[in-house]
């Protein structure tokens, strides 16, 4: 089972929390946190995108870096984590894009990777002029399909050719190209989400759900596993959860009480708020939304002692079509030294991992 970071890009990572650590993003911590993870090692590392936050008391998200650069300077500085770097699909047109990511491969040595977001937030976009209007929700992922289709033609044949209602290209060109298959992942919670998924993408990160309840997602984790049997391709999941962990149980919850007990209660507003505006079918922005534990965006969360904590991740690896897990932290490098000295030494799933770091 892989292992990933979901990096800090963003200020004050997924809490959104006046209790919980409070800091900016910078090169110097993104940085830290990846050969951290890659130290200990993780599969994999992804920058999200984010262009406008939430606002209120902590200005949740309202300092981000930019993902493609920042994986950039990181493919710089590692040798082995495969890296994602997100690209807002409204803001860069694919054939840049493409050529970004053939220079980032030749920067990491066939380490790159790209995680498509087509787009909840509206105001990220409005901002700039760049929203193409509400029917946008409706038609997101044919745009994202037309997008990615781009690129894997550029990456194959140096060329396109392509003809859409979305993009048209006219003997585009692109070399070199990459030394190594560029990886899609994608994020669709939706029935129409997964279909994307499982059409261009490799992998699909999908929300773990509940506190402590590891096998929650494994109804999505079908989904997707259906999606995929009628495209005939190979696509796994990758779920998100947030680990927070200590000695005992007690210690972990009582952290974790904390930082709901401190929720930014104006930047959980102003979530809410956009969110509403996305009309898609049981999509993120829903999920995100939901009341009961917006305060990490409803996110899978695993609250425990390391040893209970590596069991209930453990009991992720069982799951139909989950290839792997991506997580974040309350405190990154924390909670990345607790991962690698005290709880995945417990995990079953990653036995062999150890057996080579010990080597």
């Amino acid at each position: 089972m892989d292992i990933g970071v979901f990096i800090p890009i963003g200020n004050n990572g997924w809490l959104i929390s006046e209790a919980a650590p409070q800091y900016k993003p910078s090169y110097d911590l993104n940085k830290a946190v990846v050969q951290k993870a890659e130290h200990y090692g993780f599969e994999f590392a992804l920058s999200m995108i984010k262009l406008h936050g939430f606002g209120g008391k902590t200005e949740f998200w309202d300092y981000n870096l930019e993902s493609f650069t920042l994986m950039a300077g990181l493919a710089a500085v590692t040798t082995k984590i495969k890296l994602y770097a997100s690209t807002a699909v409204l803001t860069l047109p694919p054939a840049i894009v493409a050529r970004m990511a053939t220079t980032i491969d030749s920067i990491s040595g066939g380490r790159f990777g790209i995680n498509i977001v087509s787009g909840w937030q509206k105001a990220e976009y409005d901002q700039m002029g760049l929203w193409p209007g509400d029917d946008y929700f409706g038609h997101r992922y044919e745009y994202s399909s037309e997008y990615v289709q781009v690129m894997k033609d550029l990456w194959s044949t140096g060329e396109s050719n392509h003809k859409g209602r979305f993009f048209t290209m006219t003997d585009c060109a692109m070399k070199p190209l990459p030394s190594a298959d560029i990886k899609i992942v994608a994020a669709g919670q939706s029935g129409r989400g997964m279909e994307f998924a499982a059409s261009y993408a490799d992998y699909n990160f999908v929300m773990g759900t509940g506190v402590n309840t590891p096998r929650a997602c494994a109804p999505t984790c079908q989904k997707l596993v259906e999606a995929a049997a009628k495209t005939g391709r190979d696509v796994g999941s990758y779920v998100l959860f947030m680990v927070i962990a200590d000695e005992t149980d007690e210690l972990a919850q009582a952290k974790w009480q904390k930082y709901r007990d401190g929720a930014d209660v104006d930047a959980l507003s102003w979530m809410a708020d956009q969110g509403s505006k996305d009309a898609g079918d049981n999509g993120t922005a829903k999920h995100i939304n939901l009341p009961e534990g917006a305060v990490n965006f409803n996110m899978g969360t695993l609250v425990g002692s390391y040893a209970n904590v590596a069991r209930m991740l453990d009991e992720i690896d069982t799951i139909e079509g989950a290839k792997g897990i991506m997580l974040t932290f309350d405190d990154f490098l924390i909670g990345l030294d607790q991962f690698g000295e005290r709880i995945q030494p417990l995990m079953q799933s990653r036995a062999t991992v150890q057996t080579r770091l010990a080597a």
